[in-house]
């Protein structure tokens, strides 16, 4: 399929595209964050299931005597008391995903064999959801411009208008507007592990999660039991390697959902050119006619069309997507319809705004439009059908000239416990490129465990992609080197209990992995 030999091209042409920045200096481990204010649990008022508490932070780990902040956090209690290891804190990605939600929504993602073994612990980072969030004027926000920029005029009316949304979020957010990059969240969750009275982390994390699991790692090497990074962010690339990457992963899967159209009778669109199907909704998009169905109020934008293309291979939700898309070229549409996907105006006094998050991660200069056009150009040619990945071209302009915090550089691993990372070969939102990058950068101390499949996740894919992170996180059995995992695999499994279901590829909700968090923001 086309969109195989454009994600390759990208994984061979990836060293030559990282930034010349240098690898994070060896310094002194922080010293072990005290166990003060343990947390006062609590029944969950939204779930009462769960436990709920809060843990002081401070704003500024700088100075851990000034101001804090109350992160917000859930777990559920081991299954098992006697089979107990100790917690198991997650994440769920975004930036802007609440582990509070995980936690709530662990039942029905985690498989009984691990519930049993741990008390499942999520919180909501600093700058999301219940933890303080990033918030801006609601009137500020809904100004924002087109996300895909056509002109100089436009660049200019981005970074003016980029600049007086960073200072309105500042002011309505207040002081930890300036610490909410992952670094930051690694001090949190280290913690949040004293607060548990756990000696060692062990750690789950999806997406946007693995770099705060990236994070720890470089500052508390030898604080880690086990880490298990699913669907890997890669903090070592430019902009250019950065947007290149994300467009040749979602070609590729969208390839990948055209080829299952071709061959199944049940796509709603088996038997058309689906590829000339997609051109006619953006075509449509373009001209200002299309609307999302029950939308009647505004036209749906093109890079809402190309949303579409990202949140339906996520899951996969491919039966889904092409009902969808049928919907758009006129025809009958789904008995489920997703909620109009991409940022749009919110009512109300404020918007939350966790991309500020990113923007203070990732940084990502483009100096004029004529460096922008050359970016879009590049995505264009690794993504004939979806253009470009709207995922990072809708953060890009709000992190125009944005402080970065935590700017990208090579990982640094100096700790003994082996970390364990995943990753599907046709994710849409994390490439495969990007946890082989840093299973390279992580060293020897690195499993890589590849899915040969498709979506945004491996846990909860097949059992050859669930079981070896259970027994990883349970036993600390890291599965071989070189493990792939095909579709429908199984495994022999050192868990007492032998995990007999199949998880299937495609019916998957359609786009989170964990219930919607509370706020929106890069998906992931």
């Amino acid at each position: 399929m086309r969109g195989r030999s454009s994600l390759l091209a990208v994984v061979v042409a990836m060293a030559a595209l990282l930034p010349a920045l240098p690898a994070v200096a060896a310094t002194p481990e922080p010293a072990a964050a005290p166990a003060q204010g343990r947390i006062a649990w609590a029944p969950c008022e939204e779930e009462p299931s769960a436990e709920c508490g809060t843990l002081a932070v401070p704003i500024d780990w700088s100075r851990p005597g000034g101001p804090t902040i109350d992160l917000a956090v859930a777990r559920r209690k081991a299954t098992d008391p006697a089979a107990r290891v100790g917690s198991l804190v997650i994440n769920p990605g975004g930036p802007g995903g609440s582990g509070v939600e995980a936690a709530y929504g662990a039942p029905g993602f985690f498989t009984e064999e691990l519930q049993k073994h741990f008390d499942i612990v999520g919180f909501d980072p600093r700058g999301v959801g219940r933890s303080h969030p990033v918030i801006c004027s609601a009137s500020v926000y809904n100004k924002m411009p087109y996300a895909v920029m056509k002109s100089q005029a436009d660049f200019v009316r981005w970074s003016v208008y980029a600049k007086k949304l960073r200072a309105d979020c500042r002011a309505r957010t207040g002081p930890l507007y300036d610490h909410v990059d992952s670094v930051n969240v690694a001090r949190d969750l280290d913690a949040l592990r004293a607060a548990l009275g756990e000696e060692k982390l062990t750690f789950y994390g999806i997406s946007y999660g693995t770099l705060i699991g990236q994070m720890y790692a470089e500052l508390f090497p030898r604080r880690i039991r086990a880490m298990a990074l699913d669907s890997n962010m890669d903090h070592s690339l430019g902009v250019k390697a950065f947007l290149d990457s994300e467009a040749a992963a979602v070609e590729d899967a969208f390839d990948q959902f055209v080829g299952w159209c071709d061959q199944e009778p049940a796509c709603a669109l088996h038997g058309q050119d689906v590829r000339a199907v997609w051109e006619r909704i953006l075509a449509k998009a373009r001209s200002g006619t299309l609307y999302y169905p029950g939308v009647e109020d505004r036209p749906m934008t093109e890079i809402q069309v190309l949303w579409q293309g990202v949140l339906g291979t996520e899951g996969p939700a491919w039966q889904l997507l092409s009902e969808m898309l049928r919907a758009l070229d006129g025809g009958e549409p789904p008995s489920w319809i997703p909620p109009l996907p991409g940022r749009q105006p919110v009512s109300g006094e404020v918007a939350h705004l966790p991309t500020a998050i990113l923007c203070q991660d990732y940084h990502l200069p483009v100096r004029n439009y004529k460096e922008y056009a050359a970016l879009l150009r590049s995505s264009n040619r690794l993504a004939p059908d979806m253009r470009l990945n709207p995922m990072p071209i809708e953060d890009l302009p709000v992190c125009l000239k944005h402080p970065t915090t935590n700017p990208q550089h090579r990982l640094r691993y100096t700790g003994d416990a082996p970390i364990l990372l995943g990753n599907s070969l046709h994710d849409p939102s994390t490439p495969y490129s990007w946890s082989v990058n840093v299973a390279r950068q992580l060293g020897p101390k690195a499993r890589l465990l590849t899915y040969e499949g498709w979506g945004h996740r491996i846990y909860g894919k097949d059992e050859c992609s669930t079981v070896p992170i259970d027994d990883y996180l349970i036993s600390l059995t890291v599965p071989p080197p070189g493990f792939r995992c095909p579709v429908g695999g199984r495994v022999e499994t050192t868990l007492k209990k032998r995990q007999h279901e199949l998880w299937p590829t495609d019916g998957l909700p359609w786009s989170a992995p964990f219930p919607a968090p509370l706020v929106t923001g890069r998906a992931g």
